[in-house]
Parts: C-alpha cells; sequence; structure tokens
C-alpha cells in the first residue's frame, strides 16, 4: 500500500506546475500582461505615426506627440502648425513690400528735393532775367533826366521832365505797377493809406484831407501806402 501512493503524489506534482508557490505564479502573470501592454503601445505608437504620415504631419515632434494620444487632436496642431507657416510666409512678403515701399519712398523724397533745387534756381534765373529788363528801361529813364539837367538853365525843362515822367510810369505800368493817390474825402483804407495826422479841413470828418506822400501797389500787393493826413471836420 505504501509503495502504491507515492508514485501517484510524484504525478500530479508532475502534471500541475500551479501547485508551486504562488508568488512565482503572479510574477509569471505580471510579466505577461506588461509584454502584451507593450506590445499594445508598440501598436497604437504605429498606428499614430501610420496616421501622421498619411495626414502629412511627419516631420513635427509636436504632431507626431499629439499623434500618440488623439489622432484628431494631432490634425488640430498639424493644421495650426500649417497656419502658422502660412503666416510666416505672409509676413516675410510682407516684409519685402514694406522694405520695397520704403525704398521707393526715399527715392520719391530724393527725386523732390532735386526738383525744388532746379525750380529755385529756374525762379531765380526768371527773377535775375526780369530784374535787367526792368532795369534797362529805367536807365532810359534817367539818360533822359540827365539830357535834361544838361540844358542851359535859362531853358525851359519842365516839357522834357513831364515826358519822361509820362516813359516812367509806362514802364510801371507794364509792371502792373499803380499809384496809390486817393482823392480829399475819400475814405481813408489803413490796408492802403498811412495816416500821418489830422487836420482841421473842410472834408468830412475821418475822411483824406490832403495826400503828404503817394503810394505804390503791384497787383494787389501794396508796395507803400500813400501818407495822407485825415480830416477832423472843424473846417467845415
Amino acid at each position: 500500500m505504501p509503495g502504491e501512493v507515492l508514485p501517484r503524489i510524484m504525478t500530479e506534482d508532475a502534471s500541475d506546475p500551479t501547485d508551486g508557490d504562488p508568488a512565482d505564479a503572479e510574477r509569471e502573470q505580471s510579466a505577461t500582461d506588461a509584454s502584451a501592454t507593450g506590445a499594445e503601445a508598440t501598436d497604437s505608437e504605429a498606428e499614430a505615426a501610420s496616421n501622421a504620415s498619411a495626414n502629412g504631419q511627419t516631420g513635427d515632434p509636436l504632431v507626431a506627440r499629439a499623434a500618440e494620444y488623439d489622432e484628431e487632436l494631432a490634425e488640430d496642431v498639424a493644421a495650426l502648425r500649417g497656419r502658422a507657416d502660412e503666416l510666416e510666409a505672409e509676413l516675410a512678403e510682407a516684409d519685402e513690400e514694406n522694405e520695397e515701399l520704403e525704398n521707393r519712398l526715399k527715392r520719391t523724397q530724393a527725386d523732390f528735393q532735386n526738383y525744388k533745387k532746379r525750380a529755385k534756381k529756374r525762379q531765380d534765373q526768371i527773377r535775375a532775367t526780369a530784374t535787367e529788363d526792368f532795369v534797362e528801361r529805367v536807365v532810359t529813364v534817367r539818360d533822359n533826366l540827365v539830357r535834361a539837367l544838361d540844358q542851359d538853365e535859362e531853358a525851359d525843362i519842365r516839357p522834357g521832365i513831364e515826358s519822361t515822367l509820362e516813359e516812367f510810369d509806362r514802364i510801371l505800368a507794364s509792371e502792373d505797377v499803380g499809384t496809390i493817390d486817393p482823392d480829399p474825402g475819400e475814405a481813408v483804407d489803413p490796408t492802403r493809406h498811412e495816416v500821418m495826422m489830422r487836420v482841421d479841413s473842410d472834408q468830412p470828418e475821418g475822411t483824406v484831407a490832403d495826400v503828404y506822400q503817394a503810394g505804390y501797389e503791384m497787383g494787389e500787393k501794396v508796395i507803400r501806402a500813400a501818407q495822407v493826413t485825415v480830416s477832423t471836420g472843424d473846417g467845415q
């Protein structure tokens, strides 16, 4: 009897390895689960990489990282990254356009400065020419005055002086120069008349009594105001 029981016990121990230490069995199961989890993670990473590659997201670590957790998030990140690249390209293009505009502005400013210099030079030339022409005509008047003075002392030079004055007035008129010579009783114009004093006169009070010195104006610009006296009205 004892000889028959022993072989059966040995056979049972050899056929069921789980009847050993429970801790060993638990460690073996944990290793198996870890291996399976690692395989699943590897498969997930491979799938994410495949999806990223299919969506044109390769080469961007941020997109690849997002793809490990959420494919839609990876697509959004890739879209934002693409938009950022587009904006950077647009910014670079805008910088180039801005630089070109600045260069054009500088060239325009330089051209304008050159134009101003040429215009000023032209104005100076015109002014010099106009002055020369005016002087040529004025010296003729002086020549006439000299000839009048060269006559005998007893000669009547008044007709010659009057003729010279008329010629001089024609020269002034050709330059749009006129005299300011108000009549007595005319209202005082502060822009054209310079009041020297107030005098008793039979003219209305506050009006021109007499002209002390005529003035001149060119066009609408007063060259010299006429010097006048103003009536107090006491002489009426």
